[in-house]
């Protein structure tokens, strides 16, 4: 008994280092059957992350949300005194956040991986890499599904191991940046993936039915009828001779039948099963679970992505698709990246202003409105299009004849009659002659 139970902690042993070195997490972790597989499903599909993006719509939803927010321009500013903010180009997380994040990725190659990461498994992990002063010089991505997360019962710390090639990293919390999905606890975020596991796991087996059918030639529902019980060797020239009408590179073929060999039809086809209005239906499903209206990743079935509706659809998906995101990336760096001195003063914001914009009547109407209420300034308005500024272009004015704000409600009737040279009262006019007429004779 002694042997067996000391050869059954040698197994579990090493099945716990393989599962921490293939996933991040060990046996006695309650994710790691999430990590793993997503949980059992009905249609009986494994989901990982890596089988579901190969759905069409899955990678086209973390392709959308990753690449839409990572071509957005994400700077750091710093708050004033008169209660506005100003791009921070000093401070060292400026040019992490904005140029260089580390010296192997550009910036839009470095968000699209974290958000490709916290749409997916619902976190997105980077170590942080600071001077002797603290100061962040670089943020390397983490996978995190090679990630475990506890925390410390005595110190109330959060510790962070990172599983790669058979070695362990064990990283402090002032060490990780950690941007956080829709979570319960608050300590990791869900992923779904694997909370929308039923989901994919339909769609996955819908695109695996379609693939068999396509494969067999479309005659997945038929068989063929032997007159009477057939010996081996007839069994295998009855193969030989239907193996010429098998795939779908044969489909189209007439099978020639004798001695009585008859085609039957078995189950339901593919028609009536539905499977192109399944499949069609799991777009939609599935864009339900990253926030996607379909029509943005070309499901267009009784919509359109053109005409006036493509300015309303673009701020639709920015304020409930992208907003969530932004915020939490947002404040995730305020959180990781900023001391507690610094988080009065600075902020990271993304600049959303390339999605809002319309097209050209429509910021032509919204700038023509500003310019005249004085709530806009003709070079604010350059700077929106890309122009240079105007030295004459940073007064803010009215409607009315396009003043400045400053002199709304002084005279704007001039008197008629200027002053002499040397402060001397004007002459009188002249008086009409009162004693006579021109036409008296």
């Amino acid at each position: 008994m002694t042997i067996r139970k000391a050869f059954g902690a040698m197994f579990f042993k090493a099945a716990n280092v393989m599962a921490l070195a293939t996933t991040g997490v060990s046996l006695t972790d309650l994710r790691l059957g999430a990590f793993l597989a997503g949980g059992p499903t009905f249609s009986g599909q494994t989901v990982t992350v890596d089988a579901a993006i190969q759905l069409d719509t899955v990678w086209a939803c973390v392709r959308l949300l990753s690449e839409t927010i990572a071509s957005l321009p994400l700077k750091l500013y710093e708050r004033q005194p008169n209660e506005t903010s100003i791009v921070a180009r000093n401070h060292p997380l400026f040019s992490v956040l904005a140029t260089s994040p580390n010296a192997d990725m550009t910036p839009i190659e470095f968000w699209g991986t974290m958000v490709a990461c916290l749409v997916t498994w619902g976190n997105a992990f980077g170590q942080v890499m600071r001077r002797g002063d603290g100061s962040v010089i670089a943020i390397n991505p983490l996978r995190p599904d090679r990630m475990t997360v506890r925390r410390d019962p005595n110190s109330g710390a959060l510790t962070y191991t990172y599983a790669w090639q058979g070695k362990y990293l064990v990283l402090a919390e002032a060490d990780i940046f950690h941007i956080k999905g829709f979570s319960f606890d608050g300590l990791l975020g869900l992923s779904p993936i694997s909370v929308g596991r039923q989901s994919i796991g339909t769609a996955l087996a819908a695109e695996q039915t379609a693939g068999k059918t396509f494969k067999n030639g479309l005659l997945t529902q038929s068989y063929i009828s032997a007159p009477d019980y057939l010996k081996d060797p007839e069994k295998e020239r009855a193969k030989a001779i239907l193996a010429d009408y098998a795939g779908a590179i044969n489909a189209g073929k007439t099978p020639l039948l004798e001695g009585g060999w008859k085609v039957e039809s078995i189950g339901l086809n593919p028609e009536d099963m539905q499977l192109l209005q399944t499949r069609g239906f799991n777009v939609e499903t599935l864009c339900r679970w990253f926030a996607v209206p379909p029509v943005m990743i070309g499901r267009m079935e009784k919509s359109t992505a053109w005409g006036s509706g493509l300015e309303q659809m673009n701020l639709w998906f920015l304020q409930y698709g992208l907003m969530p995101w932004l915020i939490r990336i947002e404040q995730a760096i305020t959180r990781c990246l900023l001391s507690p001195a610094d988080r009065l003063r600075f902020y990271a914001k993304h600049n959303v202003d390339a999605l809002m914009r319309g097209d050209t009547a429509a910021r032509t109407a919204f700038y023509v409105a500003g310019l005249q209420n004085g709530f806009v300034t003709a070079n604010e308005v350059r700077a929106r299009e890309n122009l240079p500024p105007d030295p004459d272009g940073n007064v803010l004015c009215v409607q009315a004849q396009m003043i400045p704000r400053a002199d709304i409600g002084k005279a704007a009737v001039q008197p008629t009659l200027k002053p002499v040279p040397g402060g001397q009262p004007p002459p009188d006019p002249p008086q009409p002659d009162s004693t006579g007429s021109e036409d008296d004779d």
